[in-house]
């Protein structure tokens, strides 16, 4: 039986953990730094694995390691397709390489250049052929003396091949776009514009080949040729002319 001074005694005494209890201390607040800390050098040691594994690769001290992240290509082209085939008997005698600068420039009138303009620098390369075509010699085109001590060969003048634009040793020094032209590209563009500078690179150097002499380079090299070829066949003479198609 519980005597009659403990009945009003407390069962617990709070005093101590009250806030303002002489002896309580604050606790620190709990924070998420330590989390972020821990995450970040998880990450670090990740990537400082990659890095690793990836030059072991490239230095060749694993080589049957597979690396993860290797560039992979996958070529889907079809195989080429043969459209014809012709016989060729051109006797390519000169060739010319040449280079020009085209500078194109696309603009509207009383319109300021800085909202429409397209201007083109372009250094194209490219080469030219000049060549005897012997397949249209004709009967009676090799005239023999009588004795077999000379020979009179009448051929077609030289021609000149197609441009040859070298799309490798040729690029756009310089572009100028205005805004509209800008936006345009971002649309869908101008797939013809480059077209439009190969091709009048190409007629530079078309013309630059007609006036540089490669024709008469090409003549004097056929007749070279034709010579020592006869006179190694025992031709004491030999004449070559050129006729004009």
């Amino acid at each position: 039986m519980a005597r009659d001074g403990d009945i009003n005694e407390p069962t617990s005494n709070f005093d101590d953990h009250r806030p303002d209890a002489p002896d309580a201390s604050p606790q620190p607040p709990q924070s998420g730094g330590g989390a972020v800390r821990a995450l970040l050098w998880v990450l670090g040691a990740a990537a400082l694995a990659v890095v690793v594994l990836l030059g072991v690769q490239t230095t060749g001290i694993l080589p049957e390691f597979r690396n993860p992240f290797t560039k992979e290509q996958t070529d889907r082209s079809q195989p080429a397709l043969l459209e014809s085939m012709q016989d060729l008997s051109r006797y390519v005698a000169a060739e010319g390489n040449f280079q020009v600068v085209v500078d194109l420039q696309n603009d509207r009138r009383n319109v300021p250049d800085w909202l429409l303009n397209q201007r083109t620098l372009f250094v194209g390369s490219g080469s030219v052929e000049a060549y005897v075509d012997f397949g249209t010699l004709t009967e009676g085109a090799i005239v023999q003396s009588a004795d077999g001590k000379s020979v009179e060969i009448k051929l077609p003048a030289p021609q000149l091949g197609e441009t040859n634009l070298d799309l490798e040793k040729s690029y756009v020094f310089a572009e100028e776009r205005g805004l509209l032209n800008r936006v345009g590209d971002l649309i869908g563009g101008d797939p013809n514009r480059q077209q439009q500078v190969y091709r009048l690179a190409e007629d530079r150097i078309t013309a630059a080949a007609r006036d540089s002499g490669l024709n008469a380079r090409a003549e004097e090299n056929t007749r070279k040729m034709l010579e020592g070829l006869l006179r190694s066949l025992g031709f004491e003479q030999v004449s070559v002319t050129y006729v004009a198609p």
